[in-house]
């Protein structure tokens, strides 16, 4: 039975769209909750203009009569994800739906999960799986030339957190170095306390 308490935090940044979509569907199959963040830097192996081809011709389908029952062609990077995945589910079945209900997707990296460590999925890596001589496209860009309107806004608020990250560290860097100061300073006060918790297994 998969622990329904963990939450994997996939950092969606130089993947490759296909390979990560199918790991995450199986995850999230299996009971997991994923969330990918930064779908804006997933990568699409082909050169830009051949997808960008695709896209277009993907916006030309739709229903004659009336197009606003679709099919739905959503234009934000993260929800072009979520389509992928969607599409590697049951989505018509109770077990499908509630799989892609613990799936979330973002654009960017929003709190909470800026603050969290975040993963990557070897097998779905475009440095791992594409020749460094095969062209790619990137998922921001496409959508931003197929209507997504927010690129500029995401890229924004990602420098700064990255500044805010940066600043984080170093103080987190400062007070690690302290600790590790102070635990030199009164060791040798504590040495005989330090062997009874090594003994019983507190201090490896």
């Amino acid at each position: 039975m998969a622990d329904v308490l963990l939450v994997l935090i996939i950092d969606g940044r130089g993947h490759l769209l296909g390979r990560l979509a199918a790991i995450v569907a199986k995850q999230v199959l299996l009971g997991h909750k994923v969330v990918v963040v930064r779908c804006e830097g997933i990568n699409i192996s082909g050169n830009f203009y051949r997808n960008k081809l695709k896209y277009l011709a993907f916006l030309r389908k739709r229903m004659n009569t009336n197009p606003s029952r679709g099919p739905y062609h959503f234009r934000a990077p993260s929800r072009i994800f979520w389509r992928t995945v969607r599409g590697m589910l049951p989505h018509k079945t109770k077990r499908g739906q509630a799989a892609l209900e613990r799936l979330k997707v973002f654009d960017g990296i929003p709190p909470p999960y800026d603050k969290r460590k975040r993963m990557v999925v070897p097998a779905a890596l475009k440095i791992v799986r594409l020749k460094p001589t095969r062209r790619f496209a990137v998922l921001g860009r496409l959508a931003h030339e197929v209507g997504w309107k927010y690129q500029a806004i995401t890229a924004t608020l990602e420098e700064k957190r990255k500044e805010k990250a940066k600043l984080r560290y170093t103080k987190k860097k400062v007070t690690l170095k302290l600790t590790k100061q102070a635990e030199k300073n009164v060791e040798s006060k504590i040495a005989k306390y330090t062997e009874v918790l090594k003994l019983y297994g507190v201090l490896v």
